[in-house]
């Protein structure tokens, strides 16, 4: 590899604000409180995976290569229990399945709170 292909932190221009980044100055009580709320709106436009978690189990390969036709696998959620939902893998809440005009959807019980309150700072 030669010395031109080689990047130096000086050779990175990143704004912190981007990435949320914090400084490593230090700053007043007064500083700290007044954050200036950032835009959020070019975020929502980003897609994202929502997945629905219905329950899961355990099974060892050996279990699973002898299972047939009619088995059934114990699950770990009783019947009614909210399903997990998901987004790009993170819990973001609990809900249930509905039915609107033949299609399925969800409808939210429970929204894991921490997961909002971040996401505009």
């Amino acid at each position: 590899m030669s010395e031109d292909t080689l990047l130096l932190d000086d050779d990175l221009l990143l704004d912190d604000d981007l990435f949320g980044g914090e400084t490593e100055t230090v700053a007043s009580p007064a500083e700290t409180q007044a954050k200036p709320v950032r835009d959020m709106q070019f975020f929502s436009h980003l897609p994202v995976q929502v997945s629905l978690e219905l329950a899961s189990a355990e099974l060892s390969l050996g279990e699973l290569m002898a299972m047939g036709e009619g088995d059934i696998v114990a699950l770990d959620r009783m019947v009614g229990e909210p399903l997990d939902l998901r987004v790009n893998g993170t819990l973001l809440g609990r809900g249930e399945v509905v039915e609107v005009n033949g299609r399925y959807g969800v409808r939210l019980l429970e929204v894991e709170a921490s997961k909002l309150s971040t996401a505009g700072n």
